[in-house]
């Protein structure tokens, strides 16, 4: 069912919108703004005050097919598209991100909830990806092989793996289309997406650019609905060659089950447990600003949030002194109101807060600041600081993706790299001190795709994001992030050797 009408902005409530027709309540298949058959739709509501923001489609997954066809048919051609010309429609797509970063944010922290300044800063994020793989698509050129045969040649190829599926989180409802779409894009894939059914607008936003920035028919596919009706499907189709999904390990864990039957190329960027090992060497006021932004940013739901924090006994106390000094500043409110600290996104995760953090007192823990919900409303919670968290409080084993920091002393004979190291995740690990070979040992022995060394922001275009163990498989980022979505060819010709002149 195809539509061209857009639904009016007050549904939005965003009259500050300077682009009322970024807001768009229709799914984007095959360069068409679509509505469900049969009608369908998913309300869409502000965490703030669940104020119903507008609604989109509820796809089928014979809609969902639909979408595959579109990307399959426009394949071959977007493939044979000139590296340049593809980067040149990037750059357009970064452009038009940058003119409209502002209803972009606008739209973010009204559907996810995070403070308007971090939304602007995941636009600027977002939109870094693109620009990168504009460069990079000019970049997979030919490998020239020594010939290890007599009379042959040798060549390696790197052509695009095909239809490219992307399943991306509502934490991040922008950057992490941009991190996966521009890369495959680059490559020579065309793209399905469907985002988060709690965030879909950024997604549709970012579509509309695309459409305006000249992205041809079937190479960027926008699907909405519920995910068991959506992703199910392309897990077995085999013309989806690669499925890049951001989200939990359970999920991860389904997701790599149901693609097996195709053997199909997967890039899993799943759940975080970040150590924060403070020794006590380390510039404690450094420690403690870097602590507040690796708990706090995107009110605690973060894969890459801090979940425990180990700190030398000697300076313990100082630490948590100061840090709670710090956690008491920040302010709480509507995203629209720029605080430091936002919602959380549903009831579920205020109550896996709730529950945490009573299991963690009922063992032994001390409440420091917070513990529980806000005034601010239901989906409200109080930047808490629990210490002298023992390991069997489930805080210590469970991601928290939400407001709450954990502190446990460690004592200098205590070996805490091996504490570090005891969870199914791998994917990012904080580590302060000023001792040059201590970094450099346990950088070596911490298990986690990433470490970051007397600071917290570590990401970016040019680097591979990602994890070990059950963090996830493959990178994001970087021209690793590219290569996800390229086969390897080898191609050995024979030739008649030619008398010298």
């Amino acid at each position: 069912m195809t539509l061209e009408n857009l639904s009016p902005v007050s549904a939005l409530g965003l009259d500050a919108l300077r682009d009322p027709t970024l807001f768009r309540e229709f799914s984007y298949v095959n360069g068409e703004w679509i509505a469900a058959a049969g009608g369908q739709s998913i309300e869409v509501r502000d965490p703030a005050d669940g104020t119903r923001i507008g609604s989109v489609p509820s796809l089928s997954g014979t809609e969902s097919q639909e979408a595959v066809d579109a990307a399959e048919a426009a394949f071959d051609t977007w493939a044979d598209t000139l590296p340049q010309e593809r980067s040149a429609l990037l750059r357009g797509w970064y452009n038009l991100m940058l003119e409209h970063r502002e209803d972009l944010a606008l739209l973010m922290t009204r559907e996810q909830g995070k403070p308007l300044s971090e939304c602007r800063g995941e636009i600027d994020y977002g939109a870094e990806f693109i620009e990168f793989y504009a460069e990079e698509a000019k970049r997979p050129n030919i490998e020239g092989v020594t010939s290890h045969l007599r009379g042959a040649e040798i060549e390696v190829w790197r052509e695009p793996v095909g239809v490219a599926a992307l399943v991306t989180p509502w934490n991040f409802p922008s950057a992490m289309i941009t991190r996966k779409a521009a890369a495959a894009l680059a490559a020579g894939c065309t793209v399905i997406v469907h985002p988060s059914q709690e965030t879909p607008y950024s997604a549709l936003a970012l579509a509309e650019l695309a459409e305006r920035a000249g992205f041809p028919k079937g190479v960027f596919n926008v699907v909405t609905g519920h995910a068991p009706d959506i992703v199910r499907p392309w897990t077995e189709d085999a013309r989806v060659r690669v499925l890049s999904f951001t989200g939990s390990t359970e999920v991860g864990r389904l997701l790599y089950g149901q693609s097996a039957g195709t053997v199909k190329r997967l890039v899993l960027e799943l759940g975080g447990h970040a150590p924060f090992i403070v020794y006590a060497d380390a510039d404690l006021d450094n420690a403690v600003r870097c602590a507040l932004s690796a708990k706090f940013a995107t009110s605690g739901q973060d894969c890459l949030g801090a979940n425990r924090f180990y700190v030398a006994r000697a300076v313990y106390d100082a630490f948590c002194t100061k840090f709670v000094a710090e956690t008491e500043k920040l302010t709480v409110g509507r995203g629209t109101d720029d605080p430091d600290i936002g919602p959380l996104m549903n009831e579920k995760a205020v109550a896996k807060q709730e529950e945490q953090v009573a299991d963690a007192l009922a063992v032994g823990a001390r409440l420091l600041t917070g513990g529980g919900r806000h005034e601010m409303g239901p989906l409200f919670f109080q930047p808490t600081v629990l210490a002298d968290v023992p390991d069997a409080a489930r805080i210590m084993r469970e991601e928290t993706f939400g407001p709450v920091a954990a502190i446990q002393p460690f004592d200098p004979e205590e070996d805490i790299l091996t504490k570090a190291n005891d969870t199914e995740y791998g994917l990012i690990a904080y580590l302060h001190t000023a001792d040059a070979g201590r970094i450099y040992r346990a950088s070596r022995r911490l298990q986690f795709g990433m470490v970051a060394v007397n600071r917290t922001k570590v990401t970016g275009a040019p680097i591979p994001f990602g994890g070990v163990k059950q963090s996830g498989l493959g990178r994001e980022g970087a021209r690793q992030g590219m290569e996800e979505f390229t086969e390897i060819k080898y191609v050995c010709r024979d030739y008649e050797k030619r008398a010298r002149p």
